[in-house]
Formats: C-alpha cells, sequence, structure tokens
C-alpha cells in the first residue's frame, strides 16, 4: 500500500434508499425519452429495419362518400381517426372498449363498433357515420326522421349509434316485427334505459323507409 493511499480516507457508499431509488428511476425514464426524440429520425431508425413490419401512416378513407387523406397511427381505432382527424363527433366514444355501440359505424352497409376497429384495415371499405345519413338537399334519412317524430331519446348520447345499427339492420330487413328490430340493435345500450321510446321511434324509421321505398 503507498503512503498517498494511507493518507487518503476511503468514501463510504451512500445507502440507497426508495426515495433515491425512484430519482434514480425517473431521471434514467427521462434521459431514454431524450435519447429517443434526438435520434427519431436517424437513419438507423428509419431505415429498412426500423420499418420491416410497420404501418403505412398516411391513409386513404372513404367516408360519407368523400375521399380523406389521414395520417394514422399503427393502433389507432376508426372511432378516434374519425372523430380526432376528421371532426365528425356524431361518432360517440362511451365505453371504448365495444360494449355500449354508441360509436356504431357502418362499414360497407354493416354495423361496426368504431372504437374496435383499426382505422389501417378499412382503407378499401365505404364508411358511414350518422353525419352521412341526410340527403344532400338536408332531408333527414327515415330513420333519423321516425327519432325526431317519435322523440324517441332522453340525453341522446348513445342515439347516434342506435341510428346506425337500426339502418344497417333495415338493409337487410326491412320489414321487420318489433321483436326483430330490438334484436337488431341488441348490440347498443341507453344509459337513460327507455328502450320501448327508442323502438317506437326506430319501429317509425322503418315505416317511414318502406313509405319512401313505395313512392
Amino acid at each position: 500500500m503507498s503512503q498517498d493511499d494511507e493518507q487518503t480516507p476511503r468514501s463510504e457508499p451512500t445507502p440507497v434508499t426508495r426515495r433515491t431509488f425512484i430519482k434514480g428511476v425517473i431521471a434514467g425514464g427521462v434521459a431514454v425519452s431524450s435519447a429517443a426524440y434526438l435520434f427519431r429520425n436517424s437513419p438507423l431508425l428509419t431505415g429498412r429495419a426500423a420499418r420491416a413490419g410497420s404501418v403505412e401512416r398516411l391513409v386513404t378513407l372513404s367516408v360519407n362518400g368523400q375521399t380523406r387523406r389521414v395520417d394514422v397511427a399503427p393502433q389507432e381505432t376508426l372511432a378516434n381517426t374519425l372523430r380526432y382527424k376528421l371532426g365528425l363527433t356524431g361518432t360517440k366514444l362511451g365505453c371504448d372498449r365495444a360494449e355500449c355501440g354508441a360509436c356504431t359505424v357502418l362499414v360497407d352497409g354493416v354495423p361496426r363498433y368504431a372504437c374496435s376497429v383499426l382505422t389501417h384495415t378499412v382503407r378499401t371499405r365505404e364508411i358511414q357515420t350518422i353525419e352521412g345519413l341526410a340527403a344532400a338537399d338536408g332531408t333527414l334519412h327515415p330513420v333519423q326522421q321516425g327519432v325526431v317524430e317519435e322523440q324517441g331519446f332522453q340525453c341522446a348520447y348513445c342515439m347516434s349509434g342506435f341510428i346506425m345499427a337500426a339502418v344497417g339492420f333495415l338493409n337487410k330487413n326491412p320489414e321487420p316485427t318489433r321483436e326483430e328490430l330490438a334484436h337488431g340493435v341488441s348490440g347498443n345500450l341507453c344509459r337513460c334505459q327507455d328502450y320501448d321510446k327508442i323502438l317506437t321511434a326506430l319501429e317509425r324509421g322503418a315505416e317511414i323507409s318502406r313509405e319512401v321505398a313505395r313512392g
């Protein structure tokens, strides 16, 4: 041992407490996040290896008869794209896990929960929302008109989902019984639970649809 070693006091290791450990984790996370931000456009990260298995971000959608070009994240749902990218807020978000039906839209004429559909999977499909039901001159769709006449909803948060589900069902069965219609929209829930009035309104919509079809 050298003379310098004998004269230099040894520092004791700093005890690791829960507080200092958490601070270290947070600081480390900030450092990692900063590095990811700084180098996100690096050729090493944007090359072929980084693109393997990725999904195209800029996609073209057909919504309510219009072609819309939109930037979409790989795991983005159709509900989020419609509401927050395209401004079609008639598509409501309720449970956000395919249980309440408030986000129901038509994809190729079939009712779908928009919260459980990834946007990039419907790039070649025809998407219709509540905003696309009325005619160009403002004439309401028969189901919309039936809801107006019968005042079938209270808070109406679930209304657009019920209307879209009913339109999709009537496309397949234009003359349903009340029980068949109830089954056709059974995937939609109402917070106010006034299902009897809702069914009456949707039945009126079906009647108007048949009157329009007969001319």
